[in-house]
């Protein structure tokens, strides 16, 4: 992959030029901030940010806002010396692919990079298969005597659901695409992609999947604040959150409101795959 390294210390600059050299990626720029980082990452596209939190001028976050990693496709990696517990949630919620504490062990490094470039290829299969179209509800198509499989109502749990089906509601493009990659490589057929949560909730009462993967933090209305709406929507259908802050409050407020579960940003593949697996066979 192709690596920008963004870190105020020449020493760490270096170190991450080492351990990313030494798995054969191409360290293709180093910035010791922000000044002309957003120009090389649109003109460049670049595969992966390595991006230190504390720089001078812009901050890590201010940069990764205004990255726009899902126009650039690129992956930031967050890299901090700073204890503050909430930062990794926000930096998974401004999109960040990764976040490293420092100090940290060459592995750490070398695992991010392995999980991002898994994602990227999940990703990229996604988007270049050809699209399908979008099915029916089974309330738009009552045909007598076509009922699926006893298998497959069995995880829909109603048959005014298209069995395994799922929406992906989520404001990151690249969030959606990985999601799509993932549940299709295990056999569920993503009918519906929505970028906020009232065009989610549309699309949910159109398509009446039997699974909804719904961001906590959206502007506009919240992933919470759409519970109620897409339970209403299609009451059979099971929701899941996505989210980057798994404090108590929000893990409370989401099971509360009938989610059955909830996934953490970033987004690891094999994470998703056993936590869906598991929902299947129940």
């Amino acid at each position: 992959m192709k690596i920008v390294i963004v870190d105020d210390d020449e020493a760490m600059r270096n170190l991450l030029r080492t351990i990313c050299e030494g798995e054969e990626h191409k360290v293709v720029a180093q910035f010791p901030d922000g000044r002309g980082l957003l120009d090389f990452v649109r003109n460049e596209r670049p595969d992966v940010v390595c991006l230190d939190y504390e720089l001078p001028g812009k901050n890590g976050f201010e940069l990764l806002a205004e990255m726009d990693v899902t126009a650039n496709q690129v992956a930031v990696v967050m890299i901090t010396g700073s204890s503050e517990p909430e930062l990794q949630g926000h930096a998974a919620d401004l999109g960040a692919a990764g976040f490293i504490q420092k100090p940290f062990q060459e592995a750490q490094i070398i695992n991010e990079l392995a999980q991002i470039e898994k994602a990227r290829a999940i990703a990229a299969r996604a988007a270049s298969a050809p699209a399908e179209p979008i099915a029916p509800s089974p309330a738009d198509t009552p045909a007598a005597g076509d009922k699926p499989p006893a298998a497959e109502t069995t995880f829909a749990e109603s048959s005014a659901v298209i069995p395994r089906s799922a929406v992906i509601v989520d404001d990151s493009g690249a969030i959606r695409q990985l999601l799509k990659g993932v549940l299709q490589e295990i056999g569920i057929k993503v009918i519906g992609l929505a970028s906020n949560a009232e065009e989610g909730i549309e699309v949910v009462r159109k398509t009446r999947p039997a699974l909804v993967f719904l961001d906590v933090n959206m502007p506009g209305m919240s992933g919470l604040d759409a519970l109620p709406h897409i339970q209403a929507a299609c009451p059979p259908t099971k929701i899941v959150m996505v989210t980057g802050n798994a404090s108590r409050p929000v893990v409370q407020a989401a099971i509360a409101g009938g989610a059955i579960g909830y996934f953490l940003k970033p987004i690891r593949p094999a994470l998703v795959e056993e936590f869906m697996r598991k929902l299947l066979k129940r």
